[in-house]
């Protein structure tokens, strides 16, 4: 078994900015009422020509840049990702081809919001097996593209977003390297947050395009319950299972939902508020790419070096949850 680091991240949005003051023109809302419940004041909206392939894309070469690797040198691309550039094939060979990593499989892994942290859990597998030297791991979304933008309980949460992380074997003898993985979901919460049409359950048709029901819809409260709930299990199982206190931790990067859900769980679990990266103010919920994106800038902002014990904690659709324990 081979040890397993982060090598480089990326990150890329779109330039379209959509603030609150310009949803104000489009539902019922305003911008007090938006930053008092969740804590966003805009997002980036894809552009009519970019699609997930495309944001992904700008976000590996940047991690790629990071790493000081060639696409030519990833063995595998794993994109995690709700909204695909189709169904089939899979968006992941559609960023392999616009890459050129010639060398590299690609295949697509589906866990909404968490799916970065189920995404790196997996490379890291393939890593450390011995499976593969260097894994793409992307978290890309263009939410834009499945929201009713007539809902004002979902339409002011949404973003369109990518991050990246690049998995490479660790040195021997180095600290840098992943140190844990909890994954988890309940299935008998399918229904909490879901895009009913499109699937073979529900195929496209009239009914279901006069149905909107191709758009993002979730239950508000239940969700919010979920959410809280989750990334509290997260933190203290982390804190539990690798014998660390809060001290210990130098930042936890969670998905960026919503500012009350986690000011919540700061509470619960008594973190300190500069233990935590939030830019879910300029991003909004990103799903996929909200964890790689929130990194992403912690690294580039200094927020984490060489040394640093960082929490990922995701938690979605599924419902699923999970957090990789990392040491920088």
């Amino acid at each position: 078994m081979y040890e397993c680091r982060i090598a480089g991240t990326g990150r890329y949005v779109p330039e379209k900015v959509l603030t609150n003051t310009d949803l104000e023109k489009i539902v019922e809302t305003s911008d007090e009422w938006i930053i008092k419940r969740t804590g966003i004041r805009e997002r980036r909206i894809a552009a009519e020509d970019q699609s997930t392939s495309d944001l992904a894309l700008e976000a590996a070469r940047v991690a790629l840049d990071r790493a000081g690797l060639a696409a030519e040198d990833l063995d595998a691309i794993i994109l995690a990702t709700l909204t695909p550039d189709t169904y089939c094939p899979a968006g992941a060979c559609y960023v392999q081809n616009l890459l050129g990593a010639t060398n590299a499989c690609a295949f697509d892994l589906s866990a909404a919001c968490t799916g970065f942290v189920y995404g790196i859990t997996v490379g890291s597998s393939l890593v450390r097996t011995g499976v593969h030297k260097n894994v793409l791991v992307l978290g890309a979304e263009t939410l834009s593209r499945f929201i009713d933008y007539t809902d004002r309980n979902t339409c002011i949460l949404f973003g369109d977003g990518a991050g990246a992380a690049v998995l490479s074997r660790a040195e021997e003898g180095g600290d840098s390297r992943l140190l844990d993985h909890y994954l988890r979901s309940d299935g008998g919460g399918t229904d909490l947050i879901i895009m009913p049409g499109g699937g073979a359950r529900r195929p496209s048709s009239h009914d279901t395009v006069d149905g909107k029901l191709h758009f993002l819809s979730m239950q508000g409260n239940d969700v919010f319950k979920f959410a809280t709930k989750s990334m509290q299990t997260l933190i203290e199982t982390a804190i539990e299972r690798n014998g660390l206190s809060v001290d210990d931790l130098d930042l936890v990067v969670p998905h960026q939902v919503n500012s009350r859900i986690i000011d919540t769980v700061l509470r619960k679990v008594d973190i300190p508020e500069e233990k935590i990266y939030l830019n879910l103010q300029r991003y909004g919920n990103t799903s996929a790419a909200s964890v790689p994106m929130a990194l992403h800038e912690a690294v580039e902002e200094g927020r984490v070096q060489a040394g640093s014990l960082v929490l990922l904690v995701a938690f979605g659709a599924g419902l699923t949850w999970g957090y990789n324990l990392v040491r920088w």
